[in-house]
């Protein structure tokens, strides 16, 4: 399948529609359990909402950008946004308080998906969720 890529203002109205689009994507592959699905729709709306608080208080009309890449044994879903940075590190072991209010968005993800990455820099950050079809039901 290639890649499906929506660019969303970093506006709260908009979760919704990436909440939508990627679990269309994701139910394109019917190996994909409902639950799994349901977890990778919380994990993206916590990046895709990270992203748009990454965004509030800017002078900007810089997107967020979603891409959904599925396989055949897997998704991947990238939320990028160009937002400051953040050290990513802080909060992988268990110091919420490192990342101010909230906090447990970075680890509901990790917890929420088979495989999490997060780079950070001056182009903003990318969060990478990744989950995978169980073995039993790749082709």
């Amino acid at each position: 399948m290639p890649e499906v890529v929506l660019e969303i203002p970093a506006r709260p109205e908009y979760l919704l529609l990436a909440r939508l689009v990627v679990s269309a994507a994701a139910e394109l592959e019917p190996t994909f359990a409902d639950e799994r699905i349901d977890d990778l729709r919380l994990a993206v709306s916590e990046a895709t909402t990270n992203a748009i608080e990454a965004h509030l208080g800017r002078a900007t009309e810089d997107r967020i950008v979603l891409r959904c890449d599925l396989g055949d044994d897997r998704i991947h879903v990238e939320v990028h946004d160009q937002g400051p940075g953040f050290d990513a590190d802080a909060g992988a072991a268990g110091d919420v308080h490192a990342l101010d209010e909230g906090g447990y968005g970075l680890p509901l993800m990790r917890g929420l998906t088979d495989e999490t990455s997060i780079t950070s820099g001056d182009d903003g950050t990318a969060v990478r969720l990744t989950v995978y079809v169980p073995a039993r039901f790749r082709r």
